[in-house]
């Protein structure tokens, strides 16, 4: 199917719901018409179309929260539009990762906080590589290199084992973040996935 074959709606526009290739989570809902279509196949990145501005825009174009396009369906009546994406940041103008944040009806948790936030940080750490090192910390420091991440991760552990003999709950908490960032960046440095650590570590307990 072409974009012309699909079924455009009033004014030229079909809803495009903008979901996460990491998780699967919604992210947001908009709309695109023809042009901004076209530009998101040709670039790869999540162009829109502003009903209230009447105009196109790019995401991330000024927040710098970018969107890498990794796929693009439509649904059985081509009537609208996923676009499944690498997402550098919040999707909402509010910071929030998606625009819905808000629940008449919350889904129960089925993982735990800490397996939601590596998963999440994850998948932020890998997309901050292709942002300016200059506009971000986490790309300035895959820019430097291994040494200057090590160097990180050394000084990171030495503060957690500083926290923990001050028996200071919040600092080891806290260090203990730090440190698993650092531990995160130095993976994607190296193209290791946390699943191979996962699998090492369920490679054990047997």
């Amino acid at each position: 199917m072409s974009i012309d074959d699909l079924a455009w709606g009033e004014g030229g526009l079909l809803p495009v719901v903008v979901q996460s290739a990491d998780d699967g989570a919604v992210l947001t809902l908009a709309y695109a018409n023809r042009e901004a279509l076209r530009r998101t196949l040709a670039e790869r990145t999540t162009w829109l179309y502003s009903r209230s501005r009447g105009a196109l825009w790019k995401k991330g174009e000024t927040s710098g929260n970018v969107q890498t396009v990794l796929g693009v369906a439509y649904d059985c009546d081509a009537d609208a539009l996923l676009y499944t994406v690498d997402a550098a940041g919040p999707a909402c103008h509010t910071g929030s990762r998606s625009c819905f944040s808000q629940a008449l009806l919350a889904v129960p948790e089925t993982t735990g906080a800490f397996e939601r936030a590596c998963a999440h940080l994850r998948a932020t750490i890998a997309a901050r590589r292709s942002a300016p090192p200059e506009t971000s910390y986490t790309s300035r420091l895959l820019h430097d290199g291994v040494d200057r991440i090590a160097k990180k991760i050394g000084e990171e552990a030495t503060e957690v084992v500083i926290a923990a003999k001050n028996g200071d709950r919040a600092e080891l908490v806290w260090e203990a973040a730090d440190l698993l960032y650092h531990t995160l960046v130095l993976l994607e440095s190296r193209g290791v996935a946390l699943d191979d650590v996962g699998a090492e570590l369920l490679r054990r307990a047997r």
